[in-house]
């Protein structure tokens, strides 16, 4: 009764068929539950049940079936364990449980009881826990399959005696540690599959004892070392597949002339080196060659052109060079073609037009010079043609896209193509994704782009297009990405782009667009970057635009705009850099702007906004990046709110009209400033002394300002106009020099008397302690609580109060008096005695470096106390935690793209700030995870860049320490010497470990050389991969941390370069063969 349409339920009644020995509902669409009655067919013999709709019975009702020889119950939906009546069916030769929910463990008696089984499939559940050595008791089996479930542990060596295994999947487990040598003797052998593991072997040569193998998969474990020459003697496989690994070495000839049979060969995403031997032309059955992402040198032999059966050819990621052999047009079946990222030269061979069946070629970021070949317009099945980043020149084929109807991806960028787009390249109306920005492309558009409803992603910048913008483009309901910059595009923004409501970009900077600004595109909820600056825009900014809840870059500066900036711009939350420069605006500069707290940057410059710049603007504590509002006409007092922006780099309120004095915080609380220009106002009185680290100081234009700065005078001082009064001002300086010395006494005694107070206070606070003397004690200014308050909350730092153990000690938890929480690392340090005063000293003096340091990015440190040869640290307390833990818990999968990013960049921010923004320059030396730690909502805290610089090697009381294992840069094994650029090794390391949820390891000898490739499953896997959006952001970090991790130091960029590029993407220091794609696996 197999393969019917029967639904509902099996009826109870079938225990009447007593002497039922065959019963079949195979493929049928029952449902309910497996009655036990069924049980109760004591001479049922055939039991198939499979491919059904069936619930949770319950096992405990179901009796002994002892002549039972086969069971199927695959594809159902129980979520039971083990069924238990089954373990009594001791004559069952077959048994079948596949692609159900089944939990648990195998219970021990099924490999003791059930010895005559032959075919155990337990694929494709939910059982877990290790596999017991007594699975050898099984002897009888020939196909053991226990894929795709939670299994773990090592493979036991016991397999090994299962001598009439025939097939062995373990594929998709949690199984770790080595592939038994012992598989060796499981001579009837022809199928084993231990793909998808945690395996951290090298492979054993006793596998190429089991010479009848013909399907051999071992991709995606932690497998290292070379192929064992062993496997020259696998003559009957047909499909090899150990991709996804660490394997190196050479592709030994000795290999493929033995591999005869293959059908599909794949290696890709390992470090094989060495040429592509010639002998791969003998593998004529090849239907699937993917050695893609390695480190393969060499010319691509011509011999690969035997291979007629080839259906999918992957090469790409790979350090192949000289030409593409002609002979690659004799692949008559071939649909896929990846060459992409390799140093291929010379021109793209026209025979690729023989390739009849072709669907994807991708020829990307190779050095390829010439045009594209007339007969590439012939590829009728062609759906994604990618030609990007090489030496191309030329116009396109002026037929191309008129024979391929599904044409849906087109990539010409960064190229020399000149001239226009060929008419018909659209004209099958597929095209999603479009770029051929970098050229030198010109005329209008292909007309039928605007009927292309299904375009989601269209890169045009930096070409020389032309024609009216309103009539390029019309309904696009999919389009995610447009971007247009730097083109000759006139005409108006139709209000059409408001119901394009996919769209996240919209990019249409350096053209000559006129007009308004469309109130429509207030509708496009999804958009986050809208760049229209550069054009010719006219009238007001539409209000509508604050209701882009997602925006976070908007910019519109360098037109023709008027008005006020709309109030509704408060609402913008999650903007992060808003520019309106250069336009004729005027108004207020409204207060709602204040609300925007993710700012980064604010300009406003260049236009006729008037009135007092608003004290609300002190609010945007997270504007660092700049504050431009310089050539209006404001007026009125510099807001003192404003020295609230404490990380504020760049401050720019020349050329206005403003008044009165500079607020004295800007010297004080403005750390962070690197420029400072107020010239061309009307400020009067003293300037603030500033700090060191401003750059660059503008005061000129300010009659009435004074003080240590280009273009003003000094501040007067005290002088006597007459020698008449002489006699009389020398009573006041006596009278004034009496006072302030009583003043000095009487603060001197009071001093003394604080001092003493506190002695007894700390002296009652460490009663506990036997009042022990603290030798060194430094604190922050302002403290709130002092050293003694620390060791009364943490009972003189009780284990109770232990929180974590490291490399640099011990730390504790303290909830002092007020309710702060603050974290102590207690440090212990031998032979203290041996310290000299001037060690000391200069140690006593980088802690008061520290304490002053002040990012919001970095843990703060309240300050330093010596006793009993222990030091201890007082810090910030962050509740979350350290960024490994929650990288490597099961939290670590909910850690966003976006998240990631956002950690990366403010860690780059605090480094930037501790080289470059500190003095004396302080370099961390132990940036990992570990001390990396986050606040609620994700903020990175840098912590631990005290203890690392502090414990140096140039005393002799503090241990040397030069970082984590696995973070150190490459020169620290020759030298102790430690620079800022060993911190951008470590910054780079983590910032590999936390895109790809592990740590880089053995992989970056291959990621930090002049590999250029990284694949989409080098990223952490547990997430979906990138959304197009977040994927640029992926790739740019990814590049960054590329560039950080380079050999030598002096190629490294600095940590300023690298926060600044990562704020504002302009890739300045990532030039070379550091462009990252990031590519589906296969």
């Amino acid at each position: 009764m197999s393969s019917n349409l029967f639904s509902d339920i099996i009826p109870v009644e079938i225990e009447n068929l007593t002497q039922l020995e065959y019963l079949s509902f195979d493929d049928n669409y029952l449902n309910g539950t497996i009655p036990y009655q069924i049980s109760h067919l004591k001479k049922l013999q055939y039991l198939d049940l499979g491919s059904n709709n069936l619930g949770n019975p319950d096992w405990s009702l179901f009796s002994d079936m002892p002549l039972l020889t086969h069971l199927n119950l695959y594809y159902n939906n129980i979520s039971l364990e083990f069924p238990s009546f089954i373990i009594s069916s001791k004559n069952l030769t077959f048994l079948d449980l596949s692609l159900n929910q089944l939990t648990g463990s195998i219970p021990e008696s099924v490999f003791t009881h059930m010895v005559d089984l032959e075919v155990l499939n337990l694929n494709d559940n939910l059982f877990e826990g290790p596999l017991p050595i007594n699975i050898s008791k099984l002897s009888m089996l020939t196909e053991l399959h226990l894929g795709n479930n939670k299994f773990s542990g090592p493979i036991p060596d016991s397999l090994g005696l299962l001598r009439n295994l025939q097939v062995l999947k373990l594929f998709n487990n949690a199984f770790e540690g080595q592939i038994p040598s012992s598989m060796g003797q499981l001579r009837e052998l022809q199928k084993l599959d231990l793909s998808k593991n945690f395996l951290n072997s090298t492979l054993p040569s006793e596998l190429g004892l089991c010479t009848k193998l013909k399907y051999l998969a071992l991709a995606e474990n932690l497998l290292t070392g070379h192929l064992p020459l062993s496997f020259s003697n696998l003559t009957r496989i047909s499909e090899l597949g150990i991709s996804d690994n660490f394997l190196s070495g050479e592709l030994s000839p000795d290999f493929i002339s033995n591999w005869t049979e293959l059908t599909s060969l794949q290696m890709q995403n390992n470090s094989f080196n060495g040429n592509i031997p010639p002998e791969i032309g003998t593998l004529t059955n090849l239907t699937y060659l993917f050695l893609y992402a390695n480190n393969l040198t060499g010319p691509i032999p011509k011999e690969i052109g035997n291979l007629k059966q080839l259906f999918k050819l992957d090469l790409s990621g790979n350090h192949l060079g000289d030409t593409i052999p002609a002979t690659i047009g004799n692949l008559s079946n071939l649909v896929l073609l990846h060459l992409y990222f390799n140093n291929l030269s010379g021109t793209i061979p026209p025979e690729i037009g023989n390739l009849t069946l072709l669907e994807t070629l991708d020829l990307n970021t190779n050095q390829l010079h010439g045009e594209v070949p007339d007969s590439i317009a012939d590829l009728s099945n062609l759906q994604t043609f990618s030609v990007f980043t090489n030496r191309l020149s030329g116009s396109i084929p002026k037929d191309l896209g008129k024979k391929s109807f599904n044409l849906s991806y087109v990539g010409f960028s960064n190229n020399s193509f000149s001239g226009a787009l060929p008419e018909g390249l659209c004209k099958g109306l597929a095209l999603k994704r479009f770029s051929v920005n970098g050229n030198n492309f010109s005329g209008i558009l292909p007309i039928c782009l605007r009927n292309c409803s299904k375009l989601s992603r269209v890169r045009l910048d930096e070409n020389q297009f032309s024609g009216n913008i309103s009539e390029a483009f019309g309904f696009h309901p999919q389009l995610k990405f447009l971007t247009l910059n730097g083109n000759k595009f006139t005409g108006e923004l139709s209000s059409q782009w408001g119901k394009c409501e996919s769209l996240t970009n919209i990019e249409m900077s350096r053209n000559k667009i006129s007009g308004a600004v469309p109130a429509e595109l207030g509708n496009l909820k999804n958009l986050e970057v809208l760049h229209l600056d550069s054009n010719e825009l006219t009238g007001q900014i539409p209000a509508e635009l604050g209701n882009l809840n997602l925006l976070f870059k908007l910019n519109l500066s360098n037109n023709h705009l008027t008005g006020d900036i709309p109030e509704s711009f408060g609402k913008l939350s999650k903007l992060q850099r808003l520019d309106l420069s250069s336009n004729t605006m005027k108004g207020r500069i409204p207060k709602e702007l204040g609300n925007c707290g993710s700012l980064l940057s604010l300009s406003l410059s260049q236009n006729s906004f008037s009135e007092e710049i608003p004290a609300e603007l002190g609010n945007l504590g997270q504007l660092q990046i700049n504050l431009d509002l310089s050539s209006n006409s404001l007026s009125g007092t510099i807001p003192s709110n404003l020295g609230k922006l404490k990380v504020l780099e760049n401050f720019n309120l020349s050329h206005n009209d403003l008044s009165g004095r500079i607020f004295p915080s800007l010297s004080t609380d403005m750390s962070s400033l690197q420029m400072i220009d107020f010239s061309y106002n009307n400020l009067s009185g003293p300037i603030p002394l500033l700090q060191q680290q401003v750059k660059k100081i503008i005061f000129i234009g300010n009659s009435f300002l004074c003080g240590d700065a280009d273009g003003l005078s000094p501040c007067p001082s005290t002088s006597f106009k007459s020698s008449k009064k002489s006699n009389s001002s020398k009573k006041v300086i006596i009278g004034v020099i009496v006072a302030v010395v009583i003043l000095l006494v009487s603060g001197i005694i009071i001093i003394v008397g604080c001092f003493i107070r506190r002695k007894k206070i700390a002296g009652s606070d460490l009663e506990t302690t036997n009042s022990e003397k603290f030798e060194s004690v430094i604190w922050e200014r302002k403290g709130k609580f002092t050293f003694g308050d620390i060791v009364k909350a943490t009972e003189d730092f009780s284990e109770r109060y232990c929180i974590g153990r490291g490399g640099f000690g011990t730390v504790y938890k303290a909830k002092l008096f007020n309710g702060e929480i603050v974290a102590v690392k207690r440090l212990n340090i031998t032979d203290s005695s041996d310290a000299t005063t001037n060690n000391r000293w200069s140690f006593e003096n980088e802690i008061r470096t520290l304490t002053e340091v002040r990012h919001r990015n970095i843990i703060k440190l309240h300050g330093f106390c010596s006793r009993d040869n222990c030091l201890y640290l007082a810090y910030e307390f962050v509740e979350r935690g350290s960024l490994g833990k929650l990288l490597y818990s099961d939290e670590g999968a909910d850690l966003s793209w976006d998240s990631r990013v956002r950690i990366v960049i403010g860690l780059a921010h605090a480094l930037s700030y501790l080289h470059h923004d500190c003095s004396p320059p302080i370099v961390h030396r132990d940036v990992s995870l570990n001390n990396i730690l986050l606040e609620s909502e994700l903020e990175p805290r840098l912590s631990d860049f005290g203890t690392a610089r502090l414990l140096s090697t140039d005393s002799s009381i503090w241990t040397s320490v030069a970082g984590s294992y696995g973070y150190m840069a490459p020169e620290l094994a020759l030298s102790m010497l430690v620079t800022a650029k060993s911190d951008v090794y470590s910054f780079g390391i983590v910032v590999l470990e936390v895109m790809m949820g592990r740590h880089p390891g053995e992989l970056l000898s291959t990621l930090s050389s002049d590999q250029d490739f990284i694949s989409k499953d080098l990223l952490d896997k547990r997430l979906p991969l990138p959304t197009e959006s977040t994927s640029e952001d992926v790739k740019f970090v990814v590049r960054a941390a590329l560039a950080c991790t380079r050999t030598a130091p002096d190629s490294r960029p600095t940590m300023r370069s690298v926060a600044q590029e990562l704020s504002g993407r302009t890739q300045t220091f990532m030039t070379g063969p550091y462009s990252v794609q990031l590519h589906e696996s296969k």
